[in-house]
């Protein structure tokens, strides 16, 4: 059965780093492009970043540019991203997504930015 499974958020002040950790299980990571996407509350869920599964090329959202980075550890099956310079409307449950298993969802790890 395929699964995704989120961790790493928390509370963090504003100017703060956090990595957030995507663990995939029944599918490689490799396998298709795989994505991080956030959801506020109030907001529709956003697209983030994406590491394709050819040379591990990767796009981000223009928000994080700069200050995130995605990437993926196939021997782990894992993916990351890495949160550097966080603000508060970085405030978000963030999932990670695979186009390899299209319409399977985790659960979402919170990531809470406030001082």
């Amino acid at each position: 059965q395929e699964q995704l499974v989120e961790s790493g958020g928390g509370l963090v002040q504003p100017g703060g780093t956090l990595t957030l950790s995507c663990a995939a299980s029944g599918f490689t990571v490799r396998a298709d492009s795989m994505s991080w996407y956030r959801q506020d509350p109030r907001k529709e869920r956003e697209w983030v970043a994406r590491i394709f599964s050819v040379a591990g090329r990767t796009d981000y959202a223009d928000s994080v540019t700069g200050r995130f980075t995605i990437s993926r550890n196939n021997a782990k099956n894992m993916m990351y991203l890495q949160m550097n310079s966080l603000t508060p409307e970085d405030t978000a449950v963030n999932y990670c997504y695979s186009t390899a298993v299209p319409g399977n969802w985790g659960q979402g790890t919170q990531v809470t930015v406030s001082s």
